[in-house]
């Protein structure tokens, strides 16, 4: 070992040299005396194996290996068992295939160690390639021909202190910024402001509107008249709201709805308020009266409202005296809405004179103090596509006067004069009789309508024989009933006249003496609530079980459901 070696490069030699022209760092540890020893020891056997074989060596191997030499020659006994090769500069030409596109030296900078690196670009870091890291792009990248698409933002971890208390600076430019730009949009309808008035809308459109008056192809006053109307009026869009929040809490009664229906139910009733006596202090242009319809329509939606809630106390007077005021004394500008308002209002005033007795309605005649005024008694539809039965068609005109009988001899009977029925009642009641056996529906023969209408009109005979005939049965009220419970089966479930039905079920139900006929009437108000779930169809049924008990114990007075709904405390619209 201390003569001159010649000068071979052993395989253990050559990868010491490699691993030190390819790391960053200053210094690299070969490892100890009797390493190196051995490794040259090991050098000699091959040289003896493979004498006369040359390797090739390249002048810059060659100064690395006389500076080594060197450093073997020059170690004291101390320095036995550390080998370190120090300030080696790698200036080999580097082996394999030469580069198309020779680039630069990499700066010191831009070079990193060897081992797998986190911080490479990402287009590296996904194809899982070793990445140079040089910035703005990598090399790898530049000579595989791919876009570099750069380096992540260095994240540095910050504790809990850190995170609390932000640079004060940058919390001020922030704060500043955020209070500087708006933070939310206006609302595009007033009265759609939440989630929860979104499904209120969804649920109107698609389900309720349906089934409050007849419709055909998917369309119905509601969608086409009403909803247009309170996109513009927030009033009635709040009374819109609250009416679908009260029939979809009846099937789903979550706490978020019930919320936001008292809200909007607030909003409508306080604005309506103020429209109704802006209207009675002010006088108003003709352009001013356009103004009017949307607080008729609130009026008469809160009538339903009371009616989907099923409220039993009288709730819906106030609003239908509103709307009876209103109506008799305002003339809108819009023919299609004053004829649609007329007749629903119509149609829910003469029902509800059926089931009160303080309650007479308005009617269409001009000998009648009573009678509406001319502008609204013309219809501009046919009365066989009206939103409602009887009232366009003239069927309700005989259920006007049959009430006007029934409160005469309530009258005589209160002040216990005889008889009861006097000829003049008599005659009166015989007129209105040939009238129904007369009367024909408007509606296309054999339709759902005209079913509906034929039901109408038997109801109608049977609300005519009890204002005149005693409580008691008979073979042609039987008859009748048994008329009635035809129609109804023959109706299909699933039609939009089963949204007026109510009124027919219920008389005729009031007149079912005999109980074979109470299960198909049991039947009907099943069907009924399936398809509109309606409050006030269970507390009609509920009324109309107790007829049944005072029929079956032979009590007289099973006659009077205007008298059994008062004994019930029970005041609400049977429509």
């Amino acid at each position: 070992m201390n003569g001159d070696l010649p000068l071979r490069i052993d395989t253990s030699l050559r990868s010491a040299l490699e691993l030190s022209s390819n790391s960053s760092l200053s210094a690299t540890t070969i490892g100890s005396d009797a390493c190196f020893s051995s490794e040259l020891d090991d050098g000699t056997q091959d040289d003896e194996e493979d004498a006369g074989i040359v390797p090739k060596v390249e002048n810059n191997d060659m100064a690395s290996l006389k500076y080594i030499k060197e450093m073997s020659r020059s170690r004291s006994p101390d320095d036995e068992g550390t080998s370190v090769i120090a300030g080696l500069t790698d200036t080999r030409k580097r082996r394999g295939r030469p580069r198309k596109n020779p680039s630069a030296a990499l700066n010191s900078d831009n070079q990193v160690g060897k081992g797998r690196s986190k911080t490479g670009c990402i287009t590296c870091r996904r194809r899982k390639k070793k990445c140079d890291e040089a910035r703005p792009s990598c090399l790898n990248c530049r000579k595989n021909a791919v876009i570099c698409e750069g380096y992540r933002l260095k994240e540095f971890w910050k504790g809990g202190r850190q995170r609390a208390e932000p640079n004060d600076s940058y919390a001020g430019t922030v704060r500043k910024i955020s209070f500087a730009i708006p933070r939310s949009l206006p609302v595009l309808v007033d009265g759609i402001e939440t989630e929860v008035d979104r499904r209120f809308l969804d649920h109107f459109v698609y389900d309720l509107s349906g089934v409050l008056t007849l419709h055909d192809n998917n369309s119905n006053p509601f969608k086409d008249l009403l909803l247009p109307m309170a996109t513009q009026h927030k009033g009635l869009m709040h009374s819109l709201m609250a009416l679908s929040g009260s029939h979809i809490i009846a099937r789903e009664p979550e706490p978020a709805f019930n919320e936001r229906q008292l809200y909007h139910f607030d909003a409508a009733v306080t604005t309506l308020n103020a429209d109704i006596k802006l209207a009675i202090n002010s006088d108003r242009d003709t352009h001013g009266l356009l103004v009017e319809d949307p607080t008729v329509a609130s009026t008469i939606v809160h009538c339903l409202i009371c009616i989907c809630k099923g409220s039993t106390n009288g709730e819906y007077r106030m609003h239908m005296n509103g709307a009876r005021q209103l109506i008799n004394s305002r003339q809108s500008s819009n023919p299609e809405f004053r004829e649609f308002i007329t007749e629903f209002f119509q149609y829910h005033d003469v029902c509800n004179s059926l089931t009160t007795l303080d309650r007479r309605p308005l009617v269409v005649d001009d000998n009648d103090d009573r009678s509406l005024p001319n502008f609204v008694i013309n219809p501009a539809i046919q009365p066989g596509a009206g939103a409602m039965i009887g009232v366009l068609d003239g069927l309700f005109k005989f259920i006007t006067d049959i009430t006007a009988l029934r409160d005469n001899i309530r009258s005589r009977k209160d002040a216990g004069q005889k008889p009861l029925v006097p000829y003049e009642s008599l005659a009166r009641a015989v007129n209105i009789d040939v009238g129904i056996h007369a009367w024909d529906p408007a509606q296309e023969p054999n339709t759902p309508r005209w079913i509906a209408a034929q039901l109408y009109r038997q109801c109608t005979w049977v609300y005519l024989y009890r204002t005149i005939q005693p409580s008691k049965p008979s073979p042609k009220i039987t008859a009748a009933v048994d008329d009635g419970l035809e129609y109804l089966r023959i109706m299909p479930p699933g039609e939009s006249t089963q949204a007026i039905l109510l009124l027919p079920v219920f008389i005729l139900s009031c007149a079912a003496f005999q109980e074979n006929q109470r299960p198909d009437l049991e039947k009907a108000f099943d069907n009924l609530q399936a398809y509109s779930n309606l409050g006030n169809i269970r507390i009609a049924r509920q009324v109309v079980r107790r007829v049944w008990e005072m029929m079956d114990s032979g009590d007289e007075r099973s006659w009077d459901w205007e008298g059994i709904m008062t004994d019930m405390g029970i005041d609400l619209l049977v429509t």
